[in-house]
């Protein structure tokens, strides 16, 4: 069982795992799940070198986290749940899979002092709803049993707009105010729209998870005393 620090968000309580205790003096590594699923019980093997505390967030609706009543997510509210836990982290580094992606390009743009680097990959909800808007629809939720995830998350965030422009000004933003050479890397084989603009915009690298967080680990030296 990991340990969990409880943060609030508004009215929601989230859950922050440690995973792993790593060097206190480094960087914490801070891992964003995919759409419907929840944080790991154990650090990832592709983790395994890096040198920091390992962490998880359950965003809103999943795990831990508290089920608001009524839906109503966007990606920038799952954004808001990082932010909070950035707040109690301080400086991190985000691996994102599927909606978690998108989520940590989203705060890597939003809050570049304090993420060191985001590393997009594969996972559930890496597509969202496009880039474009659809015909009207009024989806039909299902009665739950009351557990995670929240059938209304599932529903509003596998039809999130994402346009490509939209996404591409995270990087630049990234690109402009982090201060590290390459703030985004992108370990997905799925290119939806909004990743291919992500791709295609200076500051960005190809690499997997494992090779991306090499290079992030270097960065993360202890402070000098």
């Amino acid at each position: 069982m990991t340990d969990i620090t409880w943060l609030q968000h508004a009215k929601v309580t989230l859950a922050l795992h440690r995973l792993r205790e790593g060097d206190g003096n480094r960087r914490p590594l801070l891992l964003l799940h995919g759409l419907g699923e929840q944080a790991p019980a154990a650090p990832p093997p592709e983790t395994a070198a890096w040198p920091g505390p390992v962490c998880a967030l359950d965003f809103t609706g999943h795990g831990r986290s508290t089920i608001p009543a009524g839906g109503g997510y966007t990606s920038e509210l799952l954004m808001a749940d990082v932010d909070t836990a950035l707040a109690e982290l301080g400086e991190a580094t985000v691996v994102g899979r599927g909606l978690g992606a998108y989520v940590g390009l989203l705060i890597a743009g939003a809050r570049p002092e304090l993420v060191r680097g985001a590393v997009l990959a594969d996972g559930p909800g890496l597509a969202g709803g496009g880039g474009k808007p659809s015909s009207p629809h009024v989806p039909t939720v299902e009665a739950s049993d009351g557990g995670p995830p929240d059938p209304y998350a599932l529903v509003d965030l596998s039809r999130d707009l994402r346009p490509p422009d939209y996404a591409a000004t995270f990087v630049r933003q990234a690109n402009q105010l982090s201060g590290i050479d390459w703030p985004v890397h992108v370990a997905a084989i799925g290119r939806p729209d909004w990743l291919a603009a992500v791709v295609a915009e200076p500051g960005v690298r190809e690499a997997s998870i494992a090779d991306a967080l090499t290079h992030y680990g270097q960065e993360n030296e202890p402070p000098v005393s």
